[in-house]
């Protein structure tokens, strides 16, 4: 018997029992399926993940008063950054490797217009944040050094404020009242989108000294809460993150043991994420891989009540001069084929189910090739390793006691 007749007597014996076969492949087409989606989804959220940290600034760290605890908590010097040390990172001395710098100092404010109210974030800065930032405008202008150094009464509105108090009308030129004070509107960002950390288009950015002079108490005045800096590049992440930690640490008197500061990076919180995301898709793929042991286990059950079934057939194809090897490859063939086909119609349904989940979940579920060819091979590895003890058990049957059998 040559492997055209192998498969074509495998492909009958199925046929002969659809039912049965069908639910045989139930189990590894649910496997596969679900270890499919599951790793599309870990993939998606990753992406996902690294667009938005890399809208933010992939060369951007943020120096914040305060310094982590090993949970993430601020812990102390949650007043410790002041225009003082946003003009020390500035130097070229200092840190050569810093190109912008960007104080900030911040509030929440109700933010009116008309019979609109809006409660937005409040950001004062310097006319160096669009550069650090990377932040354009969609409409009008940015506010001048003229106007920083005057405390001028001009707001930049991100896009979602400005359509929440504007609708389809143009905000630039037009005046919003905070603290009932009012402030002329001279732009609007460009949009950067929402991420699940933050709303960056939900934002009104105004000089930093008019901030200190008519929205947050005297006291306060001179206090930051963070100062976002530009790297070089990417590769000088590293060397500008050095250069501000001794700058900060001498210029606030305190060792690296007791700093009243610290400094985040985005490429360090990308990697973080990276990895929870990765052990996450791993356990998820781990659990639904589960269901592949249960279909393995189908198919060895159904193979073991096929030899018992077919006991007369074995012994007769043995008598009339079938080897144990042929016999063997009989039903190892069979179970290969419940294996490939169980995949195939599972990648078909975790196809079909990236296709579904992507519109209603807002997020790419991706199926890569390599990922299902890789699925298919696990199935007919799963279908032969399962078929491999009935095989064994048929081969070793002796033809006497099958051909004398009911």
């Amino acid at each position: 018997m040559n492997w055209s007749e192998t498969f074509r007597t495998a492909v009958e014996a199925l046929l002969g029992r659809r039912m049965r076969s069908l639910l045989t492949m139930l189990g590894i087409l649910i496997g596969i399926a679900a270890v499919m989606l599951t790793v599309g989804l870990g993939e998606g959220a990753r992406h996902q993940i690294t667009a938005e940290i890399n809208k933010l600034g992939s060369n951007l760290l943020i120096v914040m008063p305060g310094s982590s605890s090993a949970s993430g908590q601020r812990t102390s010097g949650l007043q410790s950054l002041t225009l003082d040390d946003a003009a020390l990172i500035s130097d070229p001395a200092v840190a050569p490797d810093v190109v912008g710098v960007a104080p900030m100092m911040g509030t929440r404010a109700s933010v009116q217009h008309g019979t609109k109210d809006w409660s937005s974030q409040v950001t004062g800065t310097t006319v160096a944040w669009p550069d650090v930032r990377a932040r354009g405008l969609m409409d009008g202008r940015f506010f001048t050094e003229v106007e920083q150094a005057s405390a001028a009464q001009v707001v930049v509105l991100g896009p979602t404020t400005a359509g929440n108090l504007f609708e389809d009308s143009p905000a630039v030129g037009q005046e919003v009242v905070m603290s009932g004070q009012t402030f002329l509107v001279v732009g609007v960002l460009e949009s950067v989108g929402a991420s699940s950390m933050t709303n960056d288009d939900d934002t009104v950015v105004m000089p930093m000294t008019t901030v200190a002079q008519r929205l947050v108490p005297p006291a306060s005045a001179r206090n930051l809460q963070a100062i976002y800096v530009a790297a070089r590049d990417d590769a000088s992440i590293s060397a500008a993150h050095q250069q501000i930690t001794k700058a900060l640490t001498v210029n606030h008197n305190k060792t690296s043991a007791d700093q009243d500061f610290s400094i985040m990076t985005f490429q360090a919180l990308l990697t973080a994420m990276n990895s929870m995301t990765a052990v996450l898709t791993t356990l998820l793929a781990g659990l639904a891989a589960i269901s592949l042991v249960v279909g393995g286990i189908g198919v060895m059950n159904i193979m073991l009540v096929s030899v018992s079934e077919r006991v007369r057939e074995i012994g007769l194809r043995k008598a009339l001069g079938a080897t144990p090897a042929l016999i063997r490859r009989q039903f190892l063939v069979e179970a290969g084929i419940l294996g490939l086909l169980g995949g195939a119609l599972g990648v078909g349904l975790g196809v079909a189910g990236a296709a579904i989940l992507t519109p209603l979940l807002d997020l790419q579920v991706t199926v890569s090739l390599p990922a299902t060819l890789l699925a298919l091979a696990v199935s007919l590895g799963i279908g032969v390793a399962a078929g491999t003890y009935p095989a064994a058990r048929a081969a070793n049957l002796p033809p006497i006691d099958a051909l004398r059998s009911e």
